[in-house]
């Protein structure tokens, strides 16, 4: 607190101040001041030595003020001393500091709603330790320092505060099957609670699919009836990897929301079809959770006919790429021709039409419903395309220059086969026999469609009237839900799996999801306490504080005690540290702390 000097109707006015950091009307975080006493005109007491303003400012920081009204103030800011005392033998002479994180984790776990749905779970199951407890540190460990189930729990002690009361280490896995159990509560009581809080924006949902590997040499095997029907598959099949690894792996589909905060996840075997994924990932989720009418956007893997009726059905809309490549002749050549473009720039033109499609729904019913169309080209798109394939160029023209001089390898001959003239090609054997004869074998047709095709890409969408601008920049929206993988697969180590059954590989999976949720609504909260200078749409729920940084941040913020229960708040080694707890509204102060104040550091936090 200080003492000031106002204006107050033309005479010196005292008053009694103190500054704190806060929110101003326009929502921004800054320094603000708090009136605590009117002390009265400054005639009133001034008793006309010289300087008598610096010397009441002095006294007041003495603790001995000139005005009596303000004694009841003193000592408040007054810094206090400590004399700490240690002896040789004690166990104090050891210190290890203690992560203080969970005192902003915790009250983001608790406004998802988390701790009281696992307290009802726990009551409700008659269960003697610590479910919620167990479930926070599992969640805490992803965020601050990931490993396995069991070495998470030897991690209890290092918390100023254990979040785990009453458990013994193996309970770890029992908490994992309850988990899988109650995943859609899980899912229903995050969503009410992101809703009602932070504000969900459900007007547009992502939709992506990858997978997670495990180191096991063989899949899981099916459960087969005395028929010989599968009755259940597993769950860890080979399958095409994300990460181009020879392991058994797991796919799983993800929704976000155009706030960049997840909604929902499903797994599903690793042999699963990306495209078969989206019907019943939306229909136990998504399709259940009131949302409202919502515009699906996904990539061309989920484009079909069926998948688009399902969307329809539920009375939302989509926005979903679709392979050029893949279209009709006819479709190809509308794309490429210049004719209907709206040219924006040198760089970038597009142009849509309305089609008629025909497609079999979930009940084999064949139907038919209209889509537009949008294409676009982009130099951006083109030079990544080109870059890709370049080196591969390269390979067919030096080929055809002298085709026998070289040699080729089984994975070149695979790329080389969608350019190879059919009434050549060995079909029964699919290899190529004789490299002298390689350069009749290229179809040159095939190679100038590939080539002219580099820098199209195609939209199709229910919106008919949404112009076309708008729905190429709401697909380009889907670049955030692929960064929630790599922070599920970078920060938080979702991969490889290590945990064996069904129940408690879901359970994993749900663990990441709520970390990850956690750690978008704190980085949400850090951009919305600073004014960024740039403001890149596809980075606005996470502009200025990756993943990485923010798990870097928290783990960074640790405490030492001292003889005497005093706490010593051990200096961040990054910056990053006090933005984060300046964001959530904790502000650290140059002083030692006591066991209660640190506790009490929670009841600032604000996570919504």
């Amino acid at each position: 607190m200080h003492i000031e000097v106002v204006n107050n109707n033309g005479s010196p006015y005292l008053k009694l101040a103190r500054s704190y950091r806060g929110a101003n009307a326009k929502g921004v975080r800054t320094v603000l001041k708090q009136i605590v006493l009117n002390i009265g005109p400054l005639a009133k007491f001034d008793d006309k030595k010289p300087n008598y303003l610096e010397r009441l400012k002095q006294s007041f920081r003495d603790g001995r003020p000139l005005i009596a009204e303000l004694q009841p103030y003193v000592g408040e800011d007054r810094p206090k001393e400590y004399v700490i005392r240690y002896r040789d033998g004690d166990p104090d002479c050891t210190g290890r500091p203690k992560l203080l994180a969970h005192c902003v984790l915790d009250p983001v776990f608790s406004a998802l709603g988390l701790d009281s749905l696992f307290a009802s779970i726990k009551f409700a199951g008659k269960m003697e330790y610590d479910l919620a407890g167990i479930v926070r540190l599992l969640v805490y460990g992803r965020i601050l320092e990931p490993a396995s189930k069991l070495a998470t729990m030897g991690q209890n002690g290092q918390h100023f505060c254990p979040p785990v009361q009453n458990a013994d280490d193996f309970n770890v896995y029992d908490a994992l099957s309850v988990i899988d159990a109650n995943s859609d509560k899980i899912f229903r009581r995050m969503n009410t609670s992101v809703v009602e809080g932070a504000g969900r924006n459900p007007k547009v949902v992502f939709y992506d699919v990858t997978n997670f590997f495990f180191e096991i040499p063989d899949a899981d095997a099916d459960l087969v009836g005395k028929d010989g029907s599968i009755v259940e598959k597993g769950l860890r099949k080979f399958g095409p990897s994300k990460e181009n690894r020879k392991q058994p792996i797991v796919q799983v589909g993800l929704f976000m929301d155009d706030n960049g905060i997840p909604i929902s996840f499903k797994t599903f075997p690793g042999n699963t079809l990306d495209h078969h994924t989206l019907r019943p990932a939306m229909a136990e989720t998504v399709d259940e959770f009131g949302l409202g009418r919502f515009i699906l956007i996904a990539d061309r893997g989920m484009y079909s006919g069926t998948n688009m009726c399902h969307v329809t059905d539920a009375g939302n809309g989509y926005i979903v790429s679709k392979s050029l490549r893949k279209s009709t002749a006819a479709e190809r050549k509308w794309a490429t021709s210049p004719d209907g473009y709206t040219v924006v720039s040198e760089r970038f033109r597009y142009k849509s039409k309305e089609v008629s499609r025909k497609a079999t729904d979930e009940n084999g019913k064949v139907r038919t419903f209209k889509e537009k169309v949008v294409v676009y080209w982009s130099k951006s798109f083109y030079d990544r395309e080109r870059h890709e394939h370049q080196s591969f160029l390269d390979f067919i023209e030096k080929l055809k220059a002298n085709p026998s001089g070289f040699r080729m390898t089984t994975a070149q001959s695979r790329s080389l086969r969608r350019f190879m003239k059919k009434d050549v090609l060995n079909r029964k054997s699919g290899e190529i026999l004789d490299g002298s004869k390689l350069v009749a074998m290229i179809d040159d047709e095939k190679l100038n469609e590939f080539n002219e095709l580099m820098g199209y890409y195609q939209i199709a969408t229910s919106e008919l009237k949404m112009p076309d601008r708008e729905v190429i920049e709401k697909y380009h929206g889907l670049t955030q839900i692929e960064d929630q993988f790599r922070e599920m697969k970078g920060t938080l180590e979702a991969r490889p799996v290590f945990v064996q059954t069904k129940a408690h590989i879901r359970a994993h999976l749900m663990v990441c999801f709520i970390a990850l949720t956690m750690m978008r609504l704190i980085q949400r909260k850090v951009r919305e306490a600073e004014i960024c200078e740039k403001d890149d749409g596809d980075l606005r729920w996470s502009y200025g504080m990756s993943g990485a940084r923010l798990s870097k941040a928290l783990a960074s913020w640790q405490v030492l005690r001292h003889p005497g229960d005093i706490y010593q708040m051990l200096d961040p080694t990054e910056s990053d540290t006090r933005r984060v707890l300046s964001a959530l509204g904790v502000i650290l102060k140059p002083k030692m702390y006591t066991k209660g104040e640190l506790i009490g550091l929670k009841a600032s936090v604000k996570p919504f």
